[in-house]
């Protein structure tokens, strides 16, 4: 699995969102994909964020082929 970093967009910025990972068979987020949300208000978001990144479990899966991070 490949990771794609990007910045956050305005809206979700708006939203209070400091972090997203989204599995993803593209390069983009689709309507399909899987995205998990972080906000700032959430507890324990740094570990969150950091089982987030390992994406490792899904190395093996025939349709996610990248995470897409947004920080």
């Amino acid at each position: 699995m490949q990771k794609v970093y990007k910045g956050l967009t305005q809206e979700q910025k708006d939203k209070n969102i400091i972090f997203t990972s989204t599995l993803s068979e593209y390069r983009t987020e689709t309507l399909l994909d899987l995205t998990h949300e972080v906000k700032s208000t959430d507890t324990n978001k740094e570990v969150t964020v950091e089982r987030l990144l390992n994406d490792s479990f899904f190395n093996s899966s025939p349709l996610w082929k990248y995470n897409i991070i947004r920080k």
